[in-house]
């Protein structure tokens, strides 16, 4: 029964994505709007700055204030091995 449900599971994602894919129509994204001013592009090190190093910043600077603001007391200590 485990099985039937995880081949259900992957058939609904993948006719999910297809039918996303399908709907989704790209070749739109090349006509301007009225009113579309988009400015320059980004290059390439304003990209890996913007996409990966700032996530990754954000990411240390909230473990990092989580770890050092955690108020908890409560060690958990493991119990030293015994030799048998």
């Amino acid at each position: 029964m485990d099985k039937k449900n995880a081949l259900r599971a992957g058939a609904l994602a993948a006719g999910t994505t297809l039918m996303m894919l399908l709907m989704s129509s790209p070749a739109l994204a090349l006509t301007r709007d009225d009113g579309d001013d988009p400015g320059k592009g980004l290059s390439v090190v304003q990209t890996l700055g913007l996409y990966v190093l700032a996530p990754l910043v954000l990411f240390a600077v909230i473990a990092g204030l989580v770890m050092v603001l955690d108020k908890s007391k409560v060690r958990v200590i493991k119990p030293k091995a015994t030799k048998a």
